[in-house]
């Protein structure tokens, strides 16, 4: 892979948030997205021909991140008014708010059935809640980090959350095992591989580390950010022929796990804060000559044209 097969001109601009965008999530198909900010509100949008469709305004503060369910009928968003909002995505009703985190909710997730949420705060601990209940308060909650939980990730029977504590903590729901991974430094975000047997966590020492996760093993370190690194995208089985590549987008610039190198990519005029890794579209997106790539503190983000690179 070579830097012309990644985008340089920009096909889209997405507009109407009043304030730095902190998130941007596809939906389970990757036809429409929804965005989230400073302005408290989230917004609904179809990438492929910029247009805006709706907005979701309820929170009292900030909007940090969200979360749609895979038939796309309801989302998840939390943010820095310690609440978790449960919508309707066709009326925009807020069907419930789950209470409980004493201080800001920094990352939200539906499990795979869409039944039961996890949500990450800054009062050190991960919170399940069930979406079937008429409870506003969480069937669980594991508070042995050490620190504020930045990012959460789910499988079928696990939760994953990455802590400032410098750890990424693995809770088996089964027979309530934990299984803690100490990378010495504080955890930003993470994200699991396709096939589930790798973590990459970004570290506050402007550090990526990928974890193999059922021995604990650290396969590598990626260097050169001179700021923290603030999402990330993994994919390990993205490509036709199955080469592992790993996509990090920050300041600017692309890491290629495969050559091990970095690309710079011209569009945002300022930092990059977080990247659409609920439907990573790099394959999809990229049979339709797209590439959906990131948000900025500028209050847009964009779609950019690609030709489809041969490997």
């Amino acid at each position: 892979m070579s830097s012309a097969d990644l985008p340089q001109k920009e096909a889209n601009l997405l507009k109407g948030h009043e304030g730095a965008v902190l998130a941007a999530r596809f939906n389970g198909d990757g036809n429409y997205c929804l965005s989230c900010g400073k302005d408290r509100t989230i917004r609904l949008w179809n990438p492929h021909r910029g247009i805006h469709i709706k907005t979701y305004k309820s929170h009292g503060r900030e909007v940090r991140d969200v979360h749609v369910t895979s038939d796309n009928s309801k989302l998840i968003s939390c943010g820095g008014d310690r609440q978790i909002f449960y919508w309707d995505v066709a009326t925009g009703r807020v069907i419930r708010k789950f209470r409980g985190h004493d201080s800001e909710v920094n990352a939200v997730k539906f499990n795979d059935y869409s039944s039961v949420v996890v949500s990450a705060g800054y009062d050190q601990s991960l919170r399940a809640w069930d979406c079937r209940s008429h409870s506003t308060e969480p069937i669980q909650i594991i508070d042995t980090f050490q620190d504020s939980v930045m990012s959460v990730c789910l499988t079928k029977t696990e939760m994953i959350g990455g802590s400032v504590d410098g750890t990424v903590r693995t809770f088996d729901i089964r027979i309530g095992r934990e299984i803690v991974d100490d990378f010495g430094q504080p955890v930003n975000c993470i994200s699991m591989s396709n096939d589930g047997n790798c973590i990459l966590a970004s570290c506050l020492d402007s550090t990526l580390r990928l974890l193999d996760r059922s021995t604990g093993e650290l396969l590598q370190e990626y260097k050169g950010h001179r700021c923290k690194v603030s999402s990330l995208m993994l994919h390990l089985d993205l490509i036709f022929d199955m080469v592992p590549f790993v996509f990090i987008y920050f300041g600017k610039s692309f890491w290629d796990h495969n050559i091990c190198s970095k690309f710079k990519v011209r569009s945002h005029s300022n930092w990059i804060a977080a990247l659409p890794t609920q439907m990573l579209m790099w394959l999809a997106d990229l049979r339709m000559g797209t590439f959906i790539f990131g948000i900025s503190w500028m209050q847009m983000w964009c779609q950019v044209s690609v030709p489809i690179p041969q490997w």
